[in-house]
């Protein structure tokens, strides 16, 4: 039983005191008090005996006073702390576990499969480090993060608004409205894949976010393609082999590709370029034999990607090549992480064969790593020179069968 005497008010500054300092989880010799009153003061000297009066702060011997304490009551400070105060908390050890539990944070989003298929997102990924905690919590981090993990995976969605997007991934439509974590994480990660600033202005957001098909004008959202001969598809099919069979390119709208539905393809394999100027040599060299090539025309919008679903849920197989420099190997990054086409004339040697041939071209720009081959980007930032696919056309055009 605690003596009255020990849990009188002008105690009450020690027992905090004594409470905070063992805390820190580490040995403890002395522990500092104040500003003490005239009362305190008085009550303090009379338990440790001394034989005059301490100053406004004190520094107290913890050895000293649970001996005091020990020939009074039996117990020491801390058994007096923990019974006045609550249990005394091991602040170290929470500390020590909250970094555990950041570094396992950090090793996760490092090497979750969406980061590595996209090695842009891998800055994207330093940098939200950087940021630190959301709320300081580990836990509520990792939600937010896994969130806007499952954002990106089902990116681009063509045409759709952000609420019903949000809805139909997050189960909340306004979970990706401005100044909420998961649309910040989201944007934030968009900039970086597309090297622009982050969005700063709600023009700039929207922007953005059309690059993720999200909001995308159905009739102005157009994706080309040449020799493609689908069976069935209703009128975007006869779209395509209308043209295809009168050596044209075909130009899909958005309306049109979802009206589709599933299509047949006779084709094993689908050529696809970044480049229309590509997409137009092929149609003047094979006209009506063309095979079947599509055109993403750079940053492939979600009339693109759709298409190229669509033609590898077919059973076809997609070949992918782009420009031979850091954006083009960004490109190259999305365009095979969302259809699963296979890289096409892209790997290292491809690159310095190219530069042999084409020693002078524009600078090759920020460059990130390449999933498919780990030796393009050191070549790249060694070279720093880009080699435009338009350069190649010929070369890739004779590829194909």
């Amino acid at each position: 039983m605690l003596p009255d005497v020990l849990r009188r008010a002008e105690f009450a500054p020690l027992w905090r005191a004594v409470h905070e300092r063992l805390s820190a989880g580490r040995p403890v010799g002395r522990v500092r008090v104040g500003p003490l009153d005239r009362r305190q003061r008085e009550a303090l000297a009379d338990l440790l005996g001394a034989d005059r009066l301490p100053g406004d702060h004190v520094s107290v011997s913890l050895p000293r006073l649970d001996v005091v304490l020990g020939q009074l009551c039996g117990r020491d400070s801390r058994a007096i702390a923990e019974e006045l105060l609550g249990p005394v908390p091991d602040r170290a050890s929470r500390r020590l576990r909250e970094q555990r539990e950041r570094a396992r944070l950090w090793e996760w989003l490092r090497g979750h499969p969406q980061v590595r298929a996209q090695p842009a997102l891998v800055d994207w990924a330093e940098q939200v480090r950087r940021n630190g905690l959301i709320g300081d919590s580990p836990a509520a981090t990792g939600e937010s993060l896994a969130d806007a993990l499952r954002v990106l995976a089902n990116l681009p969605a063509p045409g759709a608004s952000l609420p019903a997007f949000a809805d139909e991934v997050l189960g909340d439509p306004r979970a990706l409205e401005p100044g909420r974590p998961v649309s910040a994480l989201v944007l934030r990660a968009l900039s970086e894949v597309h090297g622009t600033p982050l969005p700063a202005a709600p023009g700039q957001r929207r922007e953005l976010w059309l690059r993720a098909g999200i909001g995308e004008d159905p009739l102005s959202t157009v994706v080309l393609s040449a020799g493609v001969r689908p069976s069935g598809g209703r009128l975007g099919g006869e779209i395509l082999r209308a043209c295809a069979d009168s050596g044209e390119v075909a130009a899909l709208t958005l309306t049109q590709l979802r009206d589709t539905g599933p299509i047949a393809l006779g084709a094993r394999d689908v050529w696809v370029v970044a480049d229309p100027e590509v997409l137009a040599l092929a149609v003047r060299r094979f006209g009506s034999t063309c095979p079947p090539l599509v055109c993403t025309s750079g940053w492939p919008n979600g009339a693109g990607i759709l298409l190229l679903r669509r033609l590898g849920a077919a059973g076809a197989r997609l070949h992918y090549h782009g420009d031979l420099d850091g954006e083009g190997v960004r490109i190259a990054a999305h365009v095979l992480t969302k259809t699963r086409a296979l890289p096409w004339r892209m790997s290292a040697a491809d690159y310095l064969s190219a530069v042999e041939h084409f020693p002078a071209g524009p600078h090759v720009g920020r460059v990130t790593e390449a999933p498919w081959d780990a030796a393009l980007a050191p070549a790249m930032r060694q070279h720093r020179t880009a080699v435009p696919e338009a350069r190649l056309a010929d070369a890739l055009l004779d590829d194909i069968p």
